[in-house]
């Protein structure tokens, strides 16, 4: 019997079930390693733990992988992809599946929908439209896309990416906290609670 929903995984699910919603949650690039809650000394501790707990939801399964140091981007977006491709050859259908990332995790997050060019899949990126992204021009942003970014941080808007991207939907909401990137390194409502009602929607 595959696990109800609300379930957090860190690997690839063993059972899948086609009719419910699944979601990729790929952390900033300060958790690479072994430490879930690694301190950075401008912005303090990144709590991935608490942010997973956060953002699970009984109303989808969530695949939240820690990745090893030195993760080479492009080949853990295909990593992600393929996971995506398994879902869909399990019988999810794609508008079930979403790609959430934070910093470099929603760099990783779009490439990985770049990987795999499907018009429905659910991308949502918090604060990861910076260095990557815009180096690496042909990577372009696929299905419905949210972007969040907070206003005192110096990773904006994901509109540079949308302009060169054929996506079905794009939204994109800027908040106002004053802790830059910090942000999102704990749960906050200012950006769980559109996030949530985003992929119920």
């Amino acid at each position: 019997m595959p696990a109800l929903a609300g379930t957090i995984y860190s690997q690839f699910p063993t059972e899948i079930d086609p009719h419910e919603h699944y979601v990729f949650y790929s952390h900033g690039f300060i958790v690479e390693g072994k430490n879930p809650k690694p301190v950075h000394k401008t912005f303090g501790v990144y709590d991935f733990i608490a942010v997973k707990e956060a953002l699970a939801d009984d109303s989808y399964h969530l695949i939240a992988y820690h990745r090893p140091k030195d993760t080479e981007p492009f080949a853990f977006a295909k990593k992600l992809a393929a996971d995506v491709e398994a879902l869909i050859s399990a019988g999810v259908d794609e508008s079930n599946i979403s790609l959430v990332g934070f910093s470099r995790g929603g760099a990783l997050s779009i490439l990985a929908a770049n990987e795999l060019k499907r018009t429905h899949i659910n991308l949502v990126i918090l604060a990861g439209c910076a260095g990557l992204i815009k180096k690496n021009s042909s990577v372009k942003a696929y299905g419905k896309v949210y972007s969040i970014f907070e206003r005192s941080d110096q990773v904006g808007s994901c509109q540079f990416l949308i302009d060169r991207s054929a996506v079905t939907k794009f939204e994109e909401l800027s908040i106002n906290t004053g802790l830059s990137h910090g942000a999102f390194y704990k749960p906050k409502d200012e950006w769980l609670l559109p996030i949530k009602k985003w992929l119920k929607d």
